[in-house]
């Protein structure tokens, strides 16, 4: 059996796992006609957030996190963490004319942030078939601009990691997928998931110009028998649309955009503080909650790295119901970094992200974070 070791660079394509435009380094090897790699990266953050403590990423106006004008909370807060911080295992082994892509990946988000190992992608690929964990097929990742702060830009379509059974061809993709995970609920007693999230994604790349459309298509329901005396039930659907794109203007300036709207959609916008597809009204109906988002960016190469620029705004239509006065209804946020490599498999950063929400009642609340990262490859 061959099993030579040696050092590969790989460069990922879009850089979802850190929102950063870096490149991906492996150390790969051979066993029999499995070539396997180990990849991964150790991250400090160091972070001050000059009014309300924001937590361990820019959590977007969680109760008590931004400050609301007629409940302040207090300022200047210093941390420092590494739970970024990630291993991962990748195979390829030619099997019947195709090869079987396999991939396991984690970091220490787990424990609620206290250093526990926590899963991020568990899937295998075969045949143009994929299954099990990874990316939601709604989002491409082209509209996110890098940005060292780990909750990324918000108002574009969500990256997040979930269960799914997915095929491709060429352009197209179509997946079911986990309704419970971040998608999101119905936030009532008596919600379940009786259907899986149907989602269908176009992507076309090219030197110059990238762009992704995809569409979800949800079936919500509720029903409290059981939990509530008289019982009620009912169903509605809930779906959303986005698009993204990457524009690379000169070698050196690449644009990004992305939007994202839906009625139902949950929390397939990212950075989405109010991630609820839909509530019971007075009557015992489902009302679903209609979201829209957007984010623009831009990075412009200066020296050994690059100057990154975003805008977002996320914005959900309670309808002013009562039950939700203190929900956020909107959270609009800003960043300004400066990434660079002073070598090929070490990052460093600097970053000023400025973040606020408004509540339904229209109380407002702003928060300002300074952060900076040091980063290793391996």
């Amino acid at each position: 059996m061959k099993n030579s070791l040696k050092t590969a660079v790989l460069v990922s394509a879009t850089a979802l796992s850190s929102y950063s435009a870096s490149q991906t380094y492996a150390y790969e090897f051979e066993v029999g006609e499995t070539t396997a790699s180990i990849y991964g990266y150790a991250k400090l953050d160091i972070i001050y957030d000059v009014d309300d403590e924001l937590g361990l990423t820019s959590l977007r106006g969680k109760a008590a996190r931004l400050d609301i004008d007629k409940d302040e909370g207090s300022d200047g807060h210093f941390s420092m963490q590494a739970i970024e911080s990630r291993i991962g295992f990748k195979t390829s082994s030619p099997v019947q004319g195709s090869d079987l892509i396999t991939v396991v990946e984690g970091d220490f988000y787990g424990d609620n942030g206290n250093g526990g190992f926590r899963l991020r992608h568990a899937y295998g690929e075969w045949n143009d078939i994929l299954a099990g964990q990874t990316w939601t097929n709604f989002g491409s990742g082209l509209s996110a601009t890098p940005l060292i702060d780990f909750a990324g830009t918000s108002g574009r379509a969500l990256t997040h990691r979930q269960p799914q059974l997915r095929y491709t061809q060429d352009n197209f993709s179509f997946s079911i997928e986990d309704p419970d995970d971040k998608g999101g609920v119905v936030d009532d007693a008596g919600a379940k998931s009786s259907l899986p999230d149907m989602i269908v994604r176009y992507t076309d790349r090219s030197e110059f110009f990238n762009y992704s459309l995809a569409a979800v298509g949800r079936y919500l329901e509720y029903d409290n028998a059981g939990l509530t005396t008289p019982a009620s039930s009912d169903s509605a659907f809930g779906w959303g649309t986005t698009f993204e794109t990457a524009v690379n203007f000169t070698p050196d300036l690449t644009v990004r955009a992305g939007v994202t709207y839906g009625d139902g959609i949950g929390g397939y916008t990212s950075g989405n503080t109010s991630p609820i597809p839909g509530y019971v009204d007075e009557n015992g109906s489902l009302q679903t909650v209609r979201t829209v988002g957007a984010s623009l960016g831009a990075s412009l190469t200066v020296g050994p790295g690059a100057i990154n620029a975003a805008y977002s705004r996320v914005e959900n239509d309670f309808e002013d119901n009562p039950d939700y006065v203190v929900t956020n209804e909107n959270t609009t946020e800003a960043w300004l970094n400066y990434i660079w490599a002073p070598a090929g498999r070490i990052q460093y950063g600097v970053e000023a992200g400025w973040h606020q929400r408004e509540q339904v009642d229209g109380n407002k609340g702003d928060a300002l974070r300074l952060q900076g990262m040091v980063k290793y490859s391996f």
